[in-house]
C-alpha cells in the first residue's frame, strides 16, 4: 500500500507541478518568463515530459485506454455521490481544479500500479516484449 501511496503521489506532483490553480507551476511561470527564462523553461518542460511519457506509457500497457476511461468514471460518480450527499460542494472553481488533479493522478497511480495487483490477485506476471 505504501508502493501505491508514493506512485499516487508522484502522478500528483508531475500533474500539480504542470498546472494547479495557484502561481507556482510550470505552465504558469513558463508563460512570464519564457522570454528571459527560455532555456529553463524548456528544460524543465522536458523532464516533466520524461515524467508523463513513464506515467502514460505505464498506465496504457496496464489498463488500456478502456480502463484509465473506466477508473475517471468510477472516480466522477463517487463524486456525483459525495455532491448529491451534500458532502462537499463544486461550487469553487479552485477546489474543482484541485479535485480533478486529484482525480487525474488517481488514474495514472492505480495504472502504474495495476501490475502489481494483478500479480497479487492471480499469482501471474506480466513481461514486456522484448525483440531479439
Amino acid at each position: 500500500m505504501v508502493g501505491f501511496g508514493i506512485r499516487w503521489a508522484f502522478a500528483f506532483v508531475l500533474l500539480a507541478a504542470t498546472y494547479n490553480p495557484t502561481g507556482w507551476n510550470l505552465t504558469r511561470w513558463g508563460m512570464e518568463n519564457w522570454e528571459t527564462q527560455m532555456p529553463l523553461t524548456l528544460f524543465l518542460g522536458l523532464l516533466l515530459l520524461v515524467g508523463y511519457i513513464i506515467y502514460l506509457r505505464a498506465t496504457l500497457r496496464s489498463i488500456g485506454l478502456f480502463g484509465m476511461v473506466l477508473i475517471l468514471l468510477i472516480a466522477a460518480t463517487f463524486l456525483w455521490v459525495l455532491y448529491d450527499y451534500g458532502w462537499i460542494s463544486l461550487e469553487d472553481p479552485t477546489v474543482n481544479t484541485w479535485i480533478g488533479l486529484a482525480l487525474m493522478s488517481l488514474v495514472l497511480g492505480i495504472g502504474l500500479n495495476w501490475s502489481h495487483v494483478r500479480r497479487r490477485l492471480s499469482g501471474q506476471s506480466d513481461i514486456d516484449d522484448v525483440d531479439e
